[in-house]
């Protein structure tokens, strides 16, 4: 990797442009193995001065409290209750407006980095509402004065939490700080449950499932501080366990060998070589890819119950620190999609939490309140896993598991212009940006093909470029620009983060209400995720004009046994 500029693989492009789609991904790929995506290191530094940053605001905002004291006197701080619930509000704020997940280029956001904000305050944008047919006063994808009202609402509710005082003493505790007041917690849980039945992207935006169900907690401080901290550490655990049981699947070591290549902190080639089963003709995932796949499932799945349970002690000390290592391990690979903030906040989770307030356990609970909301947000997970079309990724747990609904947009350059003209938006189409950032329409193919290479290593890319061909069958694919649903999402909705639900039927009818495409102008594969006690994964293929003209399904083993390049996965077709 260069410092300033990206590495880039050695290719003749004359020669290399008159190969097939699979042909034209085998370079590419056999690159990633060897070297990832290529970033310059200068941008591996820009993110981690963005993580830098995150954590000194969230610092000084703590310090912005009253009996909040001492830069670097931390140890008598850290674990106040009103410490923990500002921490959650601000990072809840860092994600909505769109500097989280899914922030800049390692998520091909050129221009500009980011989203969100831009977006949600702009009248005449995209919203997708979950169930416009259920809920009343939610129909309609097109965002009115009311929602970015309710979106600028909930911005001003968390600055005016994260400025405020706590309430006094609270002896359960050891505190005379106190909590934030519960009128502050009530109007941004009121807040974003209302924007979320207006528009899901929002809600999984601010990782409603994360900071969202650790907000709901704070409101049981009014019956018992101990409470809180039981209910926060319940679903810390269960965001633990929940992402641990969705990687029982046989993508999980997928996701390994990918991140592992593309990790900036191991550079060597050889090292990275190893991660694969035979480079360069065996891509698959190696016995190291595997071997840290199970290992880091089991530290997830078992570490935060002896975590829980422990109350302190030498092995609750112990389980901290593995935690700790587990969530730096992640954090410094700086993955695509970049969930750093998260990782981050789950690291001071297990110090404020687990280490500020060991002896708080299930038996000290004072009221039903922290089970319940265990059973709703461990419930949601059970279902997110046995029925992953209806519930997406995020509030189903199925983080970086390799197991995601995904999609990809067969287009014709003249629907991309009907897009760029008809839709309100900040972004233009990807490969507008490609071409602008690499000065070149030769290097923003090149990097087109990268990012297939990136989708064809996580095993349902070989599913897709598979039903690609089946999508423009009759047609002549050199008319079309193949674009991974989430660029899609990037550019109509102003967010992505690896959720199919943000570009599945519903936002294809809203691209069509305002597009009107022509037949055949615009082909869809959309894949579900695998449900964990089922081998295979359901796709359907949309025309945008017409609806849907088949379905089916492919099975997990032909995909993880196949190479990256491979575009000929059996289909089994069912209507």
């Amino acid at each position: 990797m260069g410092f300033l500029k990206p590495t880039t693989p050695v290719i003749d492009h004359a020669e290399w442009s008159t190969g097939t789609r699979a042909e034209r991904i085998v370079p590419m790929a056999r690159h990633w193995a060897e070297v990832g995506f290529g970033t310059p290191v200068v941008l591996h530094l820009f993110y981690v001065v963005k993580i830098l940053v995150y954590t000194l605001t969230a610092w000084l905002v703590a310090l912005s409290t009253t009996g909040i004291d001492g830069f670097t006197d931390v140890r008598h701080w850290y674990a106040e209750p009103i410490v923990f619930e500002k921490v959650v509000l601000f990072t809840m704020l860092f994600e909505v407006v769109g500097l989280g997940c899914g922030f800049g280029p390692l998520n091909n956001r050129y221009i500009p980095p980011m989203g969100s904000i831009l977006y949600w305050l702009r009248p005449r944008t995209i919203r997708l509402p979950p169930w416009p047919r259920r809920v009343p006063l939610t129909k309609g994808d097109t965002r009115t004065p009311l929602d970015v009202l309710l979106y600028a609402a909930l911005l001003v509710a968390l600055v005016i939490a994260l400025c405020s005082d706590g309430t006094g003493p609270m002896p359960e505790l050891g505190t005379s700080v106190g909590v934030l007041p519960s009128w502050q917690i009530w109007t941004v849980v009121g807040l974003l449950a209302v924007l979320g039945l207006r528009d899901k992207v929002i809600f999984l935006a601010a990782r409603g499932e994360v900071y969202g169900s650790l907000t709901v907690a704070f409101l049981f401080a009014q019956q018992s501080g101990v409470d809180m901290i039981i209910a926060a550490k319940r679903v810390c655990v269960t965001i633990w366990l929940g992402a641990a049981s969705s990687k029982l699947t046989k993508h999980f070591p997928f996701v390994i060998s990918t991140m592992m290549s593309n990790n900036p902190v191991l550079r060597p080639k050889w090292l990275k070589r190893r991660f694969f089963e035979h480079f360069p003709d065996d891509l698959r995932p190696g016995f190291p890819s595997r071997l840290i796949a199970h290992i880091s499932t089991a530290i997830e799945g078992l570490v935060p119950i002896v975590l829980f349970f422990s109350h302190g002690g030498t092995l609750g000390t112990v389980a901290a620190i593995v935690m700790l290592c587990f969530h730096f391990g992640i954090l410094s690979a700086i993955p695509m999609g970049v969930p750093l903030e998260w990782n981050v906040f789950m690291m001071f989770s297990v110090v404020a939490l687990f280490v500020g307030h060991p002896h708080a356990g299930l038996g000290d609970a004072t009221s039903p309140l922290p089970f319940l909301l265990f059973a709703l947000v461990a419930g949601t997970v059970v279902l997110g896993n046995l029925f992953p079309r209806t519930i997406s990724f995020l509030p189903g747990m199925r983080y970086y598991a390799g197991n995601w609904d995904v999609g990809l947009w067969c287009v014709k350059p003249s629907a991309s212009a009907k897009i760029e003209k008809e839709v309100v938006s900040i972004a233009s189409m990807p490969q507008s940006q490609m071409a602008k950032v690499y000065g070149s329409p030769q290097m923003a193919e090149m990097y087109l093909y990268m990012g297939y290479a990136f989708r064809a290593f996580n095993s349902h890319g070989r599913a897709m470029f598979t039903l690609a061909h089946r999508a423009m069958a009759g047609l002549d694919e050199s008319e079309y620009i193949l674009i991974d649903g989430e660029r899609i999402c990037s550019t109509a909705v102003g967010w992505n983060f690896g959720d199919g639900h943000m570009h599945n039927e519903q936002l294809i009818e809203a691209l069509q209400r305002r597009c009107a495409f022509e037949p055949g102008e615009v082909r869809v594969v959309l894949i579900d995720a695998q449900p964990i006690h089922r081998q295979r994964q359901e796709y359907r293929l949309v025309d945008a004009a017409t609806g849907e003209f088949e379905r089916g399904h492919v099975r997990v083993a032909d995909m993880v046994t196949a190479q990256p390049w491979d575009d000929t996965i059996p289909v089994h077709v069912s209507g």
